[in-house]
C-alpha cells in the first residue's frame, strides 16, 4: 500500500513539472511575439535644396565713431616768460599763426648790438679792400676783416631765429580744445601749452572684411549718416585702405568728410559704401547649416543616403550663406530633418 502511494505522488509531481515547463515555454514565445520589431535601416524623411551660385546683393554698411581729421599739441620750443597769449578755449586759428609770445627783450638788444657790429665791419671790409688795391695793407688783414663780418652776420641770423622760435606758432589750423597757459608764466622747452583739432574735416575708420575690401578703392565716394540727424546724409570719400589685414581678415578703411557741417568728433555714424556687389558666390539656405558658424557642416544627399560634409562659410546674406569650400554647385543639401540624421543614414526626399 505504501509503495503504491509513493508511485502516485511521484507521478503527480512529474505531471506538475511538465505542465509548468510548458507554460513557461509558451510565455516566452508569446512575449517574443509581442516584442516590437526594431528597424535599424529606416529611411528618414527630409527636404533638400540645391547648392547654387548666385549674385551677391548685400548692401555694404559699416559703423564707427567720428574723429578729428588732424589734432596736435601746442608745444613750447624755447624757454622764457610769457608776455602774451593770442588764443582762448574754442578759438579758431590758422596754421602758422602766433599763439604765444615770450619776453625777447634781451635777444632784441643782442640783435641790435650785433647789427651795429655788422655795419662797422662792412665798412672795414670796403676800406681794407681799397687799401689792398694801393698796397697799403696785407691780404691777411683783408681776409680777417671779411671773416669777422661774415661771423657777425651769422650771429645775427641765429638771434633772429631764436626770437622767432620764442613765439609759439600754430602747428595746424582748427579750433582750440585745450588751453594750459596764461601771460606771466615761465615755460620750459617741450611744455604743452594747449591742443588744437582740425574739426572742419572729420574722419571715421571702419573694419571691412576680406571679401568686400577688394571692391573698394581710394577716392571712392560714400554716404555718411548719423542718428542725431535723421534723414540727412553727408558726403565722404575713402581716403585710406590698409594694405594689411588683421588676424580676423578685417582691413581698416578710413573715410574722410571734408565738410562736416554740424557734425562733431565722437558722433556715432553709419557709412554706406553705396554699392551692391555683382560678385558671384556659392550659396546655401541658412536652414541647411548644422551647429554654429564656428563649426559648420551640412548633410549632402546622394542616392538617398545622407553624408556629413564639413564646410567653410563666408558672408551672411540673411536667408542664405556663402560657402567658400566643401560644396559644389548642384549638390543637394538637407534643409529639414537634420536632427535625426547621422553620416551614412538612408533618407527619403519629400516635397
Amino acid at each position: 500500500m505504501k509503495k503504491t502511494t509513493l508511485i502516485v505522488v511521484v507521478a503527480i509531481l512529474a505531471i506538475t513539472g511538465l505542465i509548468g515547463f510548458r507554460l513557461s515555454s509558451n510565455k516566452k514565445k508569446i512575449d517574443a511575439q509581442k516584442k516590437p520589431v526594431v528597424q535599424t535601416n529606416v529611411a528618414i524623411p527630409v527636404t533638400v535644396a540645391p547648392v547654387a551660385e548666385g549674385t551677391v546683393s548685400q548692401q555694404l554698411v559699416k559703423t564707427g565713431n567720428l574723429i578729428p581729421y588732424k589734432e596736435a599739441d601746442i608745444i613750447a620750443t624755447t624757454a622764457g616768460k610769457v608776455t602774451k597769449v593770442n588764443f582762448n578755449l574754442g578759438s579758431s586759428i590758422r596754421q602758422g599763426s602766433t599763439l604765444v609770445e615770450l619776453d625777447n627783450r634781451l635777444k632784441e638788444l643782442s640783435l641790435e648790438s650785433t647789427q651795429l657790429s655788422i655795419d662797422r665791419l662792412k665798412k672795414d671790409v670796403t676800406r681794407y679792400n681799397t687799401l689792398l688795391a694801393g698796397n697799403a695793407t696785407t691780404e691777411i688783414q683783408v681776409n680777417e676783416t671779411k671773416y669777422n663780418y661774415e661771423n657777425a652776420v651769422n650771429q645775427a641770423e641765429q638771434i633772429k631765429k631764436q626770437i622767432a622760435d620764442a613765439n609759439v606758432k600754430a602747428p595746424i589750423g582748427g579750433r582750440i580744445v585745450q588751453k594750459d597757459i596764461e601771460p606771466g608764466e615761465y615755460i620750459t622747452v617741450g611744455k604743452v601749452l594747449g591742443r588744437v583739432l582740425d574739426v572742419d574735416r572729420l574722419k571715421v575708420q571702419v573694419p571691412v572684411n576680406e571679401s568686400d575690401v577688394y571692391q573698394l578703392r581710394e577716392g571712392q565716394t560714400v554716404k555718411v549718416s548719423a542718428d542725431v540727424f535723421p534723414g540727412r546724409t553727408f558726403n565722404g570719400r575713402v581716403s585710406y585702405i590698409a594694405p594689411q589685414g588683421s588676424d580676423e581678415h578685417n582691413y581698416p578703411v578710413e573715410i574722410t568728410i571734408d565738410n562736416a557741417n554740424g557734425l562733431k568728433a565722437g558722433t556715432f555714424v553709419n557709412v554706406d559704401f553705396s554699392q551692391k556687389s555683382n560678385q558671384k558666390a556659392l550659396q546655401i539656405p541658412r536652414s541647411a547649416l548644422v551647429e554654429s558658424v564656428k563649426n559648420p557642416y551640412v548633410f549632402v544627399v546622394n542616392n538617398n543616403v545622407a553624408t556629413r560634409r564639413s564646410i567653410t562659410i563666408g558672408r551672411d546674406f540673411g536667408d542664405s550663406i556663402e560657402v567658400l569650400s566643401g560644396l559644389k554647385a548642384g549638390d543637394q543639401v538637407v534643409t529639414t530633418g537634420q536632427l535625426n540624421l547621422s553620416d551614412g543614414k538612408p533618407v527619403q526626399i519629400t516635397k
